[in-house]
């Protein structure tokens, strides 16, 4: 590991009419990108939800990853957790390490 470095990657796990907001928060923190994966299913404290296509994406859960530095990550961290007060979803952060940094800052 001692030829990556060292990054922080926050996943985002959303209804879709929500994804939008969340977006931006990522771009104005400093990522230089995301991957958006639609359909997401699984299992949670608001029961299962499964990844079949709704009517619109607008209805089903969407997962948002970034990867940023570390410096960068709290400011979207506190962002997104005001966001999902009082609303679906959830956030999860963990250090990774990349092998291309250039791409993430």
């Amino acid at each position: 590991m001692e030829s990556l470095t060292k990054m922080t990657r926050i996943e985002i796990v959303i209804p879709g009419r929500d994804a939008a907001p969340v977006r931006e928060l990522i771009t104005s923190a400093g990522a230089t990108g995301y991957t958006a994966v639609s359909g997401v299913s699984g299992l949670g404290h608001h029961g299962a939800h499964s990844g079949v296509l709704l009517f619109n994406e607008y209805d089903m859960l969407t997962m948002l990853i970034t990867v940023l530095p570390p410096e960068k990550a709290p400011a979207l961290i506190d962002a997104v957790r005001h966001l999902l007060e009082g609303g679906h979803g959830v956030m999860f952060v963990a250090e990774t390490y990349v092998s291309r940094p250039e791409y993430f800052v």
